[in-house]
């Protein structure tokens, strides 16, 4: 149905809906579900041109850009490991190529058409082994940077739809981990002084001293929120005491908090 045939098709149901003013409550209540078929229409009408238009923005932008995203990319991956990796540590001559190679054939996957799930995930828990080789504790700080950066590729090609995950199909509610979820994500966040640590954090790095004086906490009441936060694996001290930083995780459960705010309270922002 075209867009002109649902408005002539709307003027003619409200010239009649007019003239059945005169009629009966029960003729007036046919022509009202009427126009709200016909509202639903135009409205959907409108969604999938948007689609469509959409579509066609981003079949442009990945056939005549991707290699300059790819670039960027590339510079993005040189910048971050060089600006964020530990500086004093007898393994990054060894790490950094590695790290490099990992973000660089990642990157890479941005000019294909469509990128497998299963390849981006099996990326992931390549990673998530390498660290677990690792030998200091320090060594979260650079895997923190690899992960930043590397999820940053990937939500461009999820945002060019060149890769879609399970997560884009309705989620089964009923196969949520109750206790896992809880524990791990909840539970954490569920007090005002953690919540706001997070919110700081996201930002960027902060000294114990500063987020001392942000919550108002000293010494071991603070250290209590901060261990909470370490153990979840939302925040991590990038060296023995040094600053804290929102981990991978952390920011991903902060955006989504976010996200489901802005929707519950739209108002708000």
């Amino acid at each position: 149905m075209t867009l002109l045939v649902l408005v002539e098709t709307f003027i003619m149901h409200t010239h009649n809906f007019s003239i059945m003013n005169k009629k009966s409550d029960s003729d007036i209540d046919d022509v009202k579900v009427k126009l709200d078929e016909i509202h639903r229409d135009i409205r959907t009408f409108i969604e999938d041109s948007n689609r469509q238009h959409l579509e066609s923005i981003l079949a442009f932008v990945r056939s005549d850009y991707t290699d300059v995203m790819k670039k960027h990319f590339i510079s993005d991956t040189e910048i971050g490991l060089s600006k964020n990796m530990v500086k004093k540590c007898d393994r990054l001559g060894q790490c950094r190529p590695v790290f490099t190679d990992i973000l660089k054939k990642n990157a890479s996957l941005i000019k294909q058409p469509s990128v497998d799930s299963e390849l981006i995930d099996k990326k992931r828990i390549e990673i998530k082994t390498l660290r677990e080789s690792m030998p200091y504790d320090k060594c979260d700080v650079c895997f923190s940077e690899v992960s930043d950066l590397f999820e940053k590729q990937v939500n461009l090609m999820q945002s060019l739809r060149i890769y879609e995950t399970k997560k884009d199909s309705k989620q089964d509610i009923s196969q949520i981990p109750s206790q896992s979820v809880i524990h791990d994500v909840l539970d954490p966040l569920c007090h005002p002084k953690r919540f706001e640590i997070l919110k700081a954090v996201s930002a960027q790095s902060m000294s114990f001293s500063f987020l001392s004086k942000l919550t108002g906490l000293r010494g071991g009441n603070l250290l209590f929120h901060l261990q909470k936060l370490s153990d979840t694996g939302m925040i991590i001290q990038q060296h023995e005491r040094g600053d804290y930083m929102i981990t991978s995780k952390g920011f991903k459960v902060m955006e989504s908090v976010g996200e489901m705010y802005s929707v519950l309270v739209p108002g708000e922002n």
